[in-house]
Formats: structure tokens, sequence, C-alpha cells
């Protein structure tokens, strides 16, 4: 789906072809994306919905539009470890679980992937409600953590292919350690959401449905950027 906004303040982020351009710098001139895109930091907000053109009103209805500022200025904040700016992905853990709240933007042809289910840590939401409540970066909470992580190697573990992170913020900076990746997991189907209102949970990292692990790993290779919010 292209999405794209008649009006926009602020900064914008730097792609693959342009990683000279300067993000986030303050009296920089608002510029346009390849594709024709333009992406502000101004947020979207109900009475912008007829300036987004092309967006259905499920991704409207998302909050996908106004985090993808929130996530283009952590870009520019960790630009400097972040290699690849041509896709980004943003997983928004103020959605319930039972709604595709993870999405992967590709930042040169101004387009956001079909949004996919993620699942939360176990200590994010001990009473299995479906709603991450509680974040940390503590070894053994098995909780969820916001933040900005760039996207590193694939490897294999009890998950089949996965794909580690590193963690770049202060409340994130352990995932390595605490070993958050990203793995696809049986407990993370519709059907659940059908039976149950949610689907389960992790130790933490971000699992995702087996029939797109593949998608997700092809599109958020190594040196990309995963932002978390709530």
């Amino acid at each position: 789906m292209n999405i794209h906004r008649r009006q926009f303040l602020g900064a914008i982020a730097g792609t693959t072809a342009s990683l000279a351009l300067p993000l986030g710098r303050a009296g920089a001139q608002d510029a346009e994306l390849p594709g024709g895109t333009f992406w502000g930091t101004m947020p979207v907000t109900d009475t912008d919905a007829p300036m987004v053109q092309g967006a259905s009103s499920s991704i409207a209805r998302s909050g996908i539009l106004p985090l993808v500022p929130r996530a283009l200025a952590a870009l520019d904040r960790h630009g400097a470890v972040i290699a690849v700016r041509d896709r980004i992905g943003i997983v928004d853990f103020s959605q319930p679980s039972r709604e595709a709240r993870f999405h992967i933007v590709d930042l040169a042809g101004g387009t956001v992937s079909s949004p996919l289910l993620v699942a939360h840590g176990k200590g994010s939401d001990p009473a299995n409600r479906g709603i991450a409540e509680h974040f940390s970066n503590q070894m053994g909470s098995d909780a969820s953590s916001r933040g900005s992580y760039v996207t590193g190697e694939i490897y294999y573990g009890k998950h089949g292919r996965s794909r580690r992170l590193i963690g770049l913020d202060a409340e994130n900076d352990r995932a390595m350690e605490r070993g958050i990746v990203i793995h696809a997991a049986s407990y993370v189907d519709p059907s659940l959401v059908a039976v149950q209102g949610r689907i389960g949970r992790s130790q933490g990292c971000f699992a995702v449905n087996p029939r797109v692990i593949a998608q997700v790993l092809e599109q958020l290779g190594p040196g990309r950027l995963l932002f978390a919010t709530s």
C-alpha cells in the first residue's frame, strides 16, 4: 500500500540510495523519498485521514502512520550503526496480541507491508490477557523490551531459522545477552485469535507465524532497524 502525505514537517529518513542525507537536522528542509513519498514528523490524526492518499482505513486505524516519524528519529539517532536504510520494522506493543502489529516499512518505495501478528513476552503479560503491560531488560524476566534494535545474522536454533537482534537503547541493550531474536512459533497463529482472542506469548522474543518467517527474515536483513514501542 502506498502512503503519501500532502503536508509534512521535520526530518526524513535516508535510504540506501541517499545515505549522505542528514536526518533530523535542525532547520533541514522537508524532502521527498524515492517513489514520491513524503515522511514527516507530524502525527496523523483522524482529521488528517483525507491527507493520506492511497492508504487503507485499516492502516490508518492501525496507528502505524504516527509511529513512522518516531522510528525515523530512532534511525537518525542510531545512524552510525544502522548500515542499511531501505526498510525498517515497527512493532506496536500498545496493540493487543490479537492485532497484526508488526509492520515492515519500505522507505525507498513508500510502502507498508500487510501487518503481521507478533508475540510479546510472558513477563510483559503475566496474566495472559493478550496485552503487553510491563517491559524489562533484565535477565530472566521473559519480558519484551521496547527500543531500537539493529538486525544481526541469521542462525539456526530450536525455532529454526532466526535472526539475532542487538539492542541499541538503555531499555534493551541486553538483548543479545538475553537471546532476544526474531523467530517463528506455532503459537503465533490467527486460529488462536479466533478461539481465545489472543496469540501465545514468547520469552521476550519477536515471534511470528512460521508461514511468514522467511518473508520477515528476508525483508529485515542484517543492518536494519527494528523499532518496538508501546
